[in-house]
């Protein structure tokens, strides 16, 4: 046989990682992000794509548990990232395709409830 045989995962196993370190060192090497690329910076890496994801699917997991949906869909994905306030700076300039927009109402444009009787919202 040529090639190792079930050695696959053997870094990411190494780390306890669960997302691919020799597939991020093949992305880091054949996109030029550097010349030189260390021992660590895959694993390293790796670990924080492992972490943002965790992250994120945990609070987009929230969020559709809490709208009594069972998947996560692009709007639940938007909503967890612009609520918390760590994963909105970090993709502030990122749209997500029928993700939609946080509900929000201006307070200027909602009905005044107040003293008079009928007719009291267009006032001359």
């Amino acid at each position: 046989k040529k090639g190792k045989a079930g050695t696959g995962g053997a870094r990411s196993r190494k780390a306890g990682l669960t997302f691919p370190v020799g597939r991020t060192q093949r992305l880091l090497r054949q996109n030029r992000y550097a010349s030189r690329i260390g021992k660590a910076a895959p694993v390293y890496l790796a670990a924080v794509l492992e972490y943002l994801v965790a992250e994120l699917l945990e609070l987009a997991g929230n969020a559709s548990r809490d709208n009594a949906k069972k998947r996560i869909n692009p709007r639940f994905l938007t909503l967890a990232i612009r609520n918390d306030e760590e994963l909105n700076k970090l993709l502030a300039g990122v749209t997500i395709a029928s993700g939609g927009v946080l509900p929000n109402i201006q307070q200027i444009l909602l009905k005044k409830k107040g003293k008079g009787g009928k007719g009291s919202s267009q006032e001359l």
